[in-house]
């Protein structure tokens, strides 16, 4: 699987999520190797806005406890994995879906790495810019989960299931990164 290929996966079909799903990674390979490095990406790069840029990025953002932030940050994000796994495996099978386990966490490892890859704009010290970074990602996120459901579910375009157990994922994905960014800045 090359770059290409992954940047294809939010637009196409079973072509891209096939090949991925034949590499046949288990849940530990995708949790040690996928999920816990781009874990590391938001945490770090907040905590290095939030000591660097201080309140020329936000208000009252360089008072914060960055150390202690970033770090429940970190083990809530690997948290949120094991999560979403499980309700993407639940949500899919009581909407008359058949999804395995693995597939499942694979989907719930692929779904956040544009979430991921957008807190590289916190190199920036420019607020609009993470703002944008992070529109994109959330709607890169989402068109993961549209396309991962359908394609490893085995669904067509416009399935009226596969929308319906997408929406609901999507629901809660939105719900548990509101959260996280809550605990961000309400510490």
């Amino acid at each position: 699987m090359n770059i290409t290929q992954l940047a294809r996966l939010p637009f196409s079909g079973n072509g891209a999520w096939s090949e991925l799903r034949r590499l046949d990674l288990s849940i530990p390979f995708l949790a040690w190797v996928v999920v816990v490095p781009l874990s590391f990406l938001p945490p770090v790069l907040l905590y290095y806005a939030g000591t660097h840029y201080g309140d020329g990025f936000v208000q009252g953002f360089g008072e914060k406890e960055w150390r202690f932030i970033t770090t429940i940050l970190f083990l809530a994000e690997l948290l949120t994995f094991f999560v979403m796994g499980w309700l993407i495996h639940a949500v899919m099978n009581s909407q008359q879906l058949t999804m395995s386990y693995r597939d499942a966490y694979l989907l719930a490892a692929i779904a956040p790495l544009p979430l991921w890859l957008s807190s590289l704009a916190l190199l920036v010290p420019a607020l609009a810019v993470s703002v944008v970074a992070v529109f994109a990602g959330l709607f890169l996120s989402c068109a993961l989960v549209y396309q991962g459901v359908r394609s490893l579910c085995g669904r067509t375009d416009n399935d009226v299931e596969v929308m319906s157990a997408t929406y609901t994922v999507m629901a809660a994905s939105l719900l548990a990164w509101g959260v996280l960014m809550a605990m961000v800045w309400g510490f």
